[in-house]
């Protein structure tokens, strides 16, 4: 994909698109977390409750840090090892960020993606993203670009093409304070 369209996919998130892209494991809908009507719209979408929370996911560490309480140097050493990758930690959440993305809890779902097109269009935006499964609630996630245009053709602003690096593995989900594995 050029340049050129992950520049035209960074502008759509910021005037509030919803797009999905391929992640390691699934499908993602991804949208400027700090857009509130943005969010509405995946949460919406997915037919899912606010008080679930988000994944902020990023291409690199300096760019989620704000996101978050300073870590300790065991936590922060716990969690870099496994960036990039598919693991997305459990953090605690800064002051500032709004409940839309948290869920209303004091920790925060983060990941630095390896996957190249993730990687590439949170680079291009600039900021972290949104990412969550493509799917409604408690169906299962989409594992091809066809099965998202089918759920979601509707509702979608734009569809990066690309491949996931292992289909239908979700990434997993661990508690940074103890390193505890919440979802495998």
């Amino acid at each position: 994909m050029t340049t050129w369209r992950f520049q035209h996919a960074a502008h759509l998130l910021r005037i509030g698109a919803v797009i999905s892209h391929p992640t390691e494991g699934v499908w993602g809908l991804a949208c400027d977390p700090l857009n509130p009507d943005a969010v509405q719209r995946i949460l919406r979408m997915k037919r899912r409750s606010p008080e679930q929370g988000l994944i902020l996911v990023a291409h690199d560490f300096e760019v989620i840090r704000p996101y978050l309480q300073p870590l300790e140097p065991v936590v922060f050493d716990r969690v870099m090892a496994t960036w990039p990758g598919p693991v997305t930690w459990l953090l605690p959440v800064a002051p500032w960020v709004p409940a839309w993305i948290t869920g209303g809890r004091s920790t925060l779902a983060v990941r630095i993606s390896a996957h190249p097109v993730t990687a590439k269009l949170c680079a291009a935006f600039g900021d972290a993203m949104v990412t969550t499964s493509a799917n409604r609630s408690g169906k299962p996630a989409a594992l091809t670009s066809t099965a998202v245009r089918a759920h979601f053709a509707d509702s979608l602003d734009m569809l990066i093409p690309g491949r996931l690096q292992t289909p239908g593995r979700c990434s997993e989900i661990r508690d940074g304070h103890s390193g505890k594995l919440l979802r495998a």
